[in-house]
């Protein structure tokens, strides 16, 4: 019996920590690869809810331009590229837990003149 007990703390535990890790978003495809301002871009993947992720940013490396996110989901988040946005650009979030970092997600959008 204390055998069972102690094993059942023991996975209490481990669950509790596990849910305590953030989870971070994750970005799988973006469409259109590229456009002029004022076009609408999805970025598709996991972990994208406002809880999640608390701003999307276009950066060159250098400038971090914030986005006007039209629409997001767990799945999915929209946003209009911004008028000061200039060449090819990486998507970048700021995460919403408790320390929030930025994120520089492997895609890029180019912005046509």
């Amino acid at each position: 019996m204390k055998t069972s007990f102690v094993a059942f703390v023991v996975v209490a535990a481990c669950l509790a920590v596990y849910a305590q890790q953030a989870v971070a978003p994750s970005v799988d495809t973006v469409e259109p690869p590229n456009g002029k301002v004022g076009t609408v871009i999805t970025a598709t993947g996991q972990n994208l809810q406002k809880d999640l992720v608390a701003k999307v940013y276009l950066t060159d490396g250098k400038n971090d331009i914030q986005v006007d996110v039209t629409e997001q989901t767990a799945t999915t988040i929209k946003f209009k590229i911004p008028a000061k946005a200039t060449g090819r650009m990486a998507l970048m979030v700021l995460t919403g837990d408790k320390e929030p970092k930025l994120m520089e997600l492997p895609f890029k959008v180019a912005i046509d003149d």
